[in-house]
C-alpha cells in the first residue's frame, strides 16, 4: 500500500482551503513588501535585495496559487489610449485598433457566456496610466486580464502575433517591446512616485522583475498557449509564439494575464489586414476561443 499516496488523498476541503489562505497571505505580504518603500525599485539594488529574496524564497516554498474555480470576471485591457497613440503605422494607430479588437472580443464572451462579467479599462479614445488599469482589474476581483496591444519594429518585413506573460527577458527584443510598453508611464505626472522610482528606460529597474515572478505565471503561460495556437492554426497567422518579459501593469494585477501583440503596424500587408472588420474580427474570434477553451479546462479542473 501506498501510504504517501493514501495520506495525500486524506487532504480535506478545510485543509485546501487553509493551504490556499496561507498562500495568498504570504503573496500579499510579498507584494506590499515590493511595493512599498524602502523595498521599491529606486532602493532595492542597495539593500533590499537579500530581504526580497527571503521573501520570493518563502513564497515558492508554498507552491502555485489555486487558480479561482471559475472564470467569472473578465478584464479586457486595450492598450494606450488619448494622448499616448501607441505606435502606429502609415495609416493607424494602435490606440485605435486594439480598442476596435477589444470591443469586438467583450462583446463575444458576453454573447456567449452571459455569465460571465466583462470589464473595459477603456470603451473609447481616453488616456489610462499603467497603475490605474492594474489597480481596476484588481479592484474587479477579475479572474483573468487580458492586455491588447500592436507591434512596431524597425524592419518593415517583420509580421506575426506574440504573446507575452509576466517574467525575466530572455532576448534583447523582448526587453525592447517590454521598455516601449512601459513607457506609456512617462505620460504620467509625477510618474516617479506612483511607479516607485521605475524607470522604464533603465535596465537595473527590472530587477524586481526578474527576481519576483508572477504568482500565476502557470495559468498565464497556459492561457497565452492557447491564444498563440489559435492564431497559429485557426487563423493562419504566423506566430512569434509566447514569450516573458517585464511589463508592469502584468507585474501588478494579482490574476492570470497576458499582453497579447496581434500584430506589427511597421508592417504594410499587417497594417491592412488589422485595419479592416475581418482582420479585426479574425483576431477577435481567435482570442475568444482561446478564452473560452482556457475557461473550460479550468473549471472542469476544479469540478473534479
Amino acid at each position: 500500500m501506498n501510504t504517501k499516496n493514501n495520506s495525500a488523498k486524506l487532504l480535506t476541503q478545510s485543509d485546501l482551503i487553509v493551504r490556499s489562505l496561507i498562500f495568498r497571505e504570504k503573496f500579499t505580504i510579498l507584494r506590499e513588501f515590493i511595493g512599498n518603500p524602502p523595498y521599491n525599485v529606486r532602493t532595492v539594488q542597495n539593500i533590499g535585495i537579500k530581504a526580497l529574496l527571503i521573501a520570493i524564497t518563502l513564497l515558492i516554498s508554498s507552491g502555485a496559487p489555486p487558480v479561482d474555480s471559475k472564470i467569472d470576471v473578465v478584464v479586457i485591457d486595450p492598450g494606450h489610449g488619448g494622448r499616448d497613440p501607441g505606435t502606429s503605422g502609415k495609416h493607424l494607430k494602435e490606440k485605435d485598433v486594439v480598442l476596435k479588437i477589444s470591443l469586438k472580443l467583450g462583446a463575444l464572451i458576453e454573447q456567449n457566456f452571459p455569465g460571465v462579467k466583462v470589464v473595459y479599462t477603456r470603451k473609447e479614445d481616453r488616456y489610462l496610466g499603467l497603475d490605474d488599469r492594474a489597480s481596476l482589474a484588481n479592484k474587479s476581483k477579475a479572474d483573468l486580464f487580458i492586455c491588447i496591444h500592436a507591434n512596431s519594429v524597425p524592419r518593415p518585413d517583420t509580421y506575426g502575433t506574440e504573446t507575452y506573460v509576466m517574467g525575466p527577458h530572455k532576448t534583447e527584443g523582448n526587453m525592447e517591446v517590454a521598455k516601449r510598453e512601459n513607457a506609456v508611464m512617462l505620460y504620467d505626472e509625477n510618474y516617479q512616485e506612483r511607479y516607485e522610482g521605475f524607470d522604464p528606460n533603465s535596465p537595473e529597474s527590472y530587477i524586481l522583475f526578474s527576481l519576483a515572478q508572477s504568482a500565476f505565471q502557470e495559468s498565464s503561460l497556459k492561457f497565452a498557449d492557447k491564444i498563440e495556437r489559435q492564431f497559429k492554426h485557426k487563423a493562419g497567422r504566423y506566430s512569434h509564439g509566447v514569450k516573458q518579459a517585464g511589463f508592469w501593469v502584468l507585474w501588478r494585477t494579482a490574476m492570470p494575464s497576458v499582453l497579447v501583440e496581434v500584430g506589427f503596424l511597421t508592417n504594410a500587408k499587417e497594417e491592412q489586414f488589422l485595419g479592416t472588420a475581418q482582420g479585426q474580427d479574425t483576431i477577435a474570434a481567435s482570442l475568444f476561443r482561446a478564452f473560452k477553451e482556457y475557461k473550460t479546462q479550468v473549471e472542469a479542473i476544479n469540478q473534479n
